[in-house]
């Protein structure tokens, strides 16, 4: 039985299968587990293409925004199914959105990570690198790794 589960979301189709099935875990227990909902804003992208400070601090604005709004909509999704879920946004520059789930997890006393996953293969993970397998692998708690039914691995 878990208690709380982290879960990252990103706005993807992936990570709204992920989300969706913490909610079921988590409302399917006799006791509701609650839910612990992260955003990770990772500026690096910008910084290597850094125009000016002004275009990049509105950029960053923006990328805060949707962030916020991501983690509302999903905290409401989760109520929706009588589910309490906190929200937290966290940003990290050169480094990992990985590092940030492992030590949110640990900070929070989470028991289970639920997150959804490209399921990448080959040349394609090793290029692009896995955030997912990064968790999955440097995790104090299980991970349930959610990927999209009908994708194929890249």
């Amino acid at each position: 039985m878990y208690h709380r589960i982290l879960v990252p979301v990103d706005g993807s189709k992936t990570s709204a299968l992920g989300l969706q099935e913490a909610i079921r875990l988590a409302a399917e227990q006799q006791e509701k587990a609650s839910l612990h909902l992260l955003h990770v804003v990772d500026d690096f992208p910008m910084l290597v293409e850094l125009a000016n400070v002004v275009a990049y601090n509105n950029a960053l604005h923006t990328l805060r925004e949707y962030g916020e709004k991501l983690l509302s909509d999903s905290q409401a999704l989760a109520a929706k199914a009588d589910v309490k879920a906190e929200v937290a946004l966290r940003e990290v520059t050169g480094g990992r959105a990985a590092s940030i789930v492992l030590a949110e997890a640990k900070a929070t006393g989470c028991d289970l990570i639920v997150m959804g996953t490209h399921g990448r293969r080959g040349f394609s993970r090793l290029t692009l690198g896995s955030d997912a397998e990064l968790v999955a692998r440097g995790s104090p708690v299980p991970v349930l790794l959610v990927r999209h039914p009908g994708q194929e691995p890249a």
